[in-house]
């Protein structure tokens, strides 16, 4: 019998809720300071996890959860990539 694999969880930045990685969405800071969004999950530097839920994303705004979890500034651009 075929082991299963288990996906790996993850923690909201905004609400602190746990889920599946891949229900999250990543966003990164690379070694420059850039914050930016990793599509693939797979970006080298420092991540924060967020639901794609829009109620998520104005916490994690209003409350600057990831500025907080990266250590820098998420600029206009990447919370209007995020649907903001």
């Amino acid at each position: 019998m075929p082991k299963l694999r288990r996906e790996p969880v993850r923690t909201c930045v905004a609400c602190r809720q746990e889920a599946e990685k891949r229900a999250l969405v990543r966003v990164v800071r690379d070694s420059a300071g850039r914050v930016a969004l990793d599509a693939a999950g797979r970006a080298p530097g420092r991540g924060a996890y967020l639901h794609r839920d829009p109620a998520c994303l104005e916490i994690a705004r209003k409350k600057k959860a990831l500025d907080r979890a990266l250590r820098a500034t998420a600029g206009p651009e990447l919370w209007a990539e995020l649907g903001l």
